[in-house]
C-alpha cells in the first residue's frame, strides 16, 4: 500500500478511501461532453478538521485536490484534470442551525438541495430556500460555488447572492470564517458592512478553497403557488413582455423557453411566470396585475396565455424532471450547454443563434432563458442533448457549444459554469489588470497550485 493512500486512510478510516478502479472510474468524468481524467485517490472526509488535514498532506506532497458536490455541473468543473485527490463531501451533509426569525440556515458543505427541502418541509414548512432546477442530490456549497440558480432567481438573484456566511479550508490549509460569522455566532451576512470576502471563494470552482459550512438565506413559504405561460411567436417581443411582467414585482420567477418538440411548441416562446400568494385573493390580484400588463399584446393579437392544466404538475415540481427528460430525447441521456449570463434584449439574438447551431450540427435543442434579479440580466441556456454511445454526436455537441460560448462573448455576454476552454476564451478578452489581479490571488491563497488545477489557470 502506498503512502499517500495510507495516509488519507490514517486520516478518514479506510472505507472512506478508495484508489479502486471502479470508484476511479465514476469520478473521472460527469454527464456532459468533456473528456473524462481519472484520479489517483478518492477520500470522503466527515468533518471540517479531516479536511484540513487532507489539504496539508496534499500541500506537503504537492498533489491536486478536487472537492466535489454531486458531480452535476456538466461542464467538468470537477474532473480531476491532472490527477490527485478528488474530496466528496457527501459525508458532510449536517444541517447545523436553522435561525426562524433571522431565516437563514447553516448547512455542511455536502448537504444536499433535497435534504435541506425535505428538512424545512418537516419542521419549518413556512420557510424555504432557494431549489436549483438540479437533481436534489445537487449540494447547496457547489451551487452556491458556481453561482447556481434556483427558484427566487427572478425576484432575488443567484444563489450565491443568498448566502449569508462561509467557513472555508484554505489551499494552505487554516480554516477561515467568512462574513459575520467572523466576528460571532450569527450567520446572517456574508458581507456588509465587513469586507465582503465572499467573492474570494464564489465562482472560483473551488481553485481557491473548500466551503465546509455554507449559510444561506431562507424566505417566506406561502401557502399557494401557481403559474402562467404566456405565448408569442415574435422573438423580438419577448424582452419587452419581460420588462412589463418584472415592472408589476409580483411574480416569483420567469423562465422564458422554446424547443421543436413536441410540435405545439415549435415555433413559439414560451413566457413561464410564477406567483406565489397566502389566499386566493392574492394570487388573483398578481394574476389580474400581470394580465392588464401584457393587455397590449392581447388585444394585438402578438400574444396570449394558454392553458397550463396539462402541464401544470411538472411546472411546479421542484426541481424540475423536464431537463432529465430533454437529455434523452436522443436516446442516449446525454446533455450540455452553454449559459452566458447576458441582457435580456439581446433574447433575439440568441434564439436565432440556437436554431442556426442545431441546424449546422445536426442535433437536438432546446433555448431557455431564466430571468434573473427582477430583469437586470437573464441566464441564457443553450441546450443540446446527444447519445452518449455516439462519438460523432458528442464531438458535434462540443463544437456548437464552443461556438454558442463565443458568439455570447463577442456580444459581451458572461458565461455561466464555464468548462476549460470558456474560461480561456473569457481570459482571452478580460481586462489585462484583472487577469493579473486574478493571478495575484490564486497565487497567494494557493501557492503550490494544488487545487482544482486546470480551472482558471491564468498564465
Amino acid at each position: 500500500m502506498d503512502r499517500i493512500l495510507q495516509s488519507l486512510i490514517d486520516i478518514v478510516g479506510e472505507k472512506a478511501v478508495s484508489n479502486h478502479a471502479e470508484e476511479i472510474w465514476y469520478y473521472a468524468r460527469d454527464p456532459g461532453v468533456m473528456p473524462p481524467h481519472e484520479p489517483d485517490y478518492v477520500v470522503a472526509p466527515r468533518t471540517t478538521e479531516e479536511v484540513q488535514r487532507i489539504v496539508q498532506l496534499a500541500n506537503r506532497e504537492r498533489i491536486p485536490i478536487v472537492p466535489m458536490g454531486n458531480g452535476m455541473a456538466l461542464t467538468g468543473l470537477v474532473i480531476p484534470l491532472k490527477g490527485g485527490i478528488v474530496l466528496d463531501m457527501k459525508r458532510m451533509d449536517r444541517i447545523l442551525e436553522v435561525n426562524e426569525r433571522g431565516r437563514y440556515v447553516i448547512v455542511e458543505g455536502g448537504t444536499s438541495q433535497g435534504k435541506l427541502k425535505s428538512y424545512l418541509e418537516d419542521h419549518y414548512p413556512h420557510l424555504r430556500h432557494s431549489i436549483p432546477d438540479a437533481p436534489a442530490a445537487t449540494t447547496i456549497a457547489a451551487n452556491v460555488a458556481i453561482h447556481g440558480q434556483g427558484r427566487l432567481t427572478q425576484q432575488y438573484g443567484f444563489n450565491s447572492d443568498m448566502v449569508t456566511g462561509l467557513e472555508v479550508v484554505l489551499p494552505t490549509g487554516e480554516v477561515c470564517r467568512i462574513g459575520s460569522c467572523s466576528m460571532g455566532p450569527y450567520w446572517f451576512s456574508k458581507g456588509p458592512t465587513l469586507p465582503d470576502l465572499s467573492g474570494l471563494f464564489l465562482g472560483w470552482l473551488g481553485t481557491t478553497g473548500i466551503i465546509t459550512k455554507v449559510g444561506i438565506r431562507l424566505y417566506p413559504r406561502k401557502k399557494m403557488r401557481d403559474v402562467e405561460i404566456f405565448v408569442t411567436d415574435r422573438d423580438d417581443l419577448v424582452a419587452d413582455i419581460v420588462y412589463r411582467v418584472t415592472h408589476t414585482e409580483m411574480v416569483e420567477d420567469i423562465t422564458v423557453w422554446f424547443q421543436p418538440k413536441p410540435l405545439m411548441f415549435k415555433d413559439n416562446n414560451h413566457i413561464t411566470i410564477y406567483l406565489t400568494g397566502d389566499t386566493d385573493e392574492e394570487l388573483e390580484f398578481k394574476r389580474l396585475m400581470i394580465w392588464d400588463a401584457l393587455r397590449e399584446f392581447i388585444d394585438s393579437k402578438d400574444g396570449g396565455f394558454m392553458s397550463v392544466q396539462p402541464l401544470k404538475p411538472m411546472l411546479l415540481e421542484m426541481p424540475q424532471r423536464g431537463i432529465a427528460a430533454f437529455a434523452d430525447v436522443p436516446k442516449g441521456g446525454g446533455f450540455e450547454y452553454s449559459g452566458p449570463i447576458t441582457l435580456v434584449d439581446q433574447y433575439p439574438m440568441y434564439a436565432e443563434k440556437v436554431k442556426q447551431l442545431a441546424s449546422k450540427y445536426n442535433v437536438v435543442y432546446a433555448g431557455t432563458a431564466r430571468i434573473i434579479s427582477g430583469g437586470h440580466a437573464m441566464m441564457f441556456g443553450i441546450s443540446f442533448a446527444f447519445n452518449r454511445a455516439d462519438p460523432d454526436m458528442i464531438d458535434r455537441v462540443r463544437r456548437a457549444v464552443h461556438e454558442a460560448t463565443e458568439f455570447a462573448l463577442d456580444l459581451g455576454g458572461i458565461p455561466w459554469k464555464p468548462n476549460i476552454h470558456e474560461q480561456k476564451l473569457a481570459m482571452e478578452r478580460m481586462d489585462p489588470n484583472t487577469l493579473r489581479l486574478m493571478k495575484m490571488i490564486k497565487q497567494n491563497l494557493d501557492p503550490q497550485g494544488i487545487m482544482n488545477p486546470g480551472n482558471w489557470e491564468v498564465g
